[in-house]
C-alpha cells in the first residue's frame, strides 16, 4: 500500500550499493524538502519521542492528507521526506492504514538506524496516523 513516490524511493535505494550511499541519498531527500515556516515550529507541532528537534505540520485539504516537516537533524530531515513521499496525497481515511514499518522494512530502515532514530520515526508515524484519525473522525 504504498505510493509511486515511496516506490521510488525503495527503488533507489535497491540500486545504492551500500549504507553509506542510502544515508547520503536520505540526506539529500531531506536537503530537497523544502524548509518548514520557523512560524509554524511551535510546540503543537513538535513531536515528542524524537532525539533531535522535529516538527509536523499536517494540511487536510478535500480529505486528501499530507504533512510539511522540519528537523533540526539532516538525517531526520530525510526520514521526515521519506515519510511525506509515504503517507502525502492519502485521503485520510487510507493514512492510518499504512503500515508504515512494512513499508520503511523495505528499505531495511529498521536494521541500519539507532534506536534513538527508531523511536523518532515511530513517534513520527504514530503522530501522523493519530491526526489523520481525528480528521477521518470529524464530522
Amino acid at each position: 500500500m504504498s505510493t509511486e513516490a515511496f516506490d521510488d524511493i525503495a527503488e533507489t535505494f535497491a540500486f545504492l550499493e551500500d549504507w553509506e550511499e542510502r544515508y547520503r541519498y536520505v540526506i539529500e531527500l531531506g536537503r530537497d524538502m523544502p524548509a518548514l515556516d520557523d512560524a509554524l515550529k511551535v510546540p503543537a507541532t513538535k513531536v515528542e519521542g524524537c532525539a533531535s528537534q522535529v516538527w509536523l505540520h499536517p494540511k487536510i485539504e478535500g480529505q486528501i492528507f499530507s504533512f510539511e516537516g522540519d528537523s533540526d537533524a539532516m538525517i531526520v530531515r530525510g526520514l521526515i521526506a521519506v515519510l511525506r513521499a509515504l503517507y502525502n496525497g492519502r485521503p485520510v481515511g487510507e493514512v492510518a492504514r499504512v503500515d508504515a514499518l512494512a513499508e520503511l522494512k523495505r528499505l531495511q530502515l529498521d536494521e541500519h538506524l539507532s534506536a534513538q532514530r527508531s523511536n523518532g520515526l515511530r513517534a513520527m508515524i504514530e503522530r501522523i496516523g493519530r491526526v489523520a484519525a481525528e480528521a477521518d473522525a470529524a464530522p
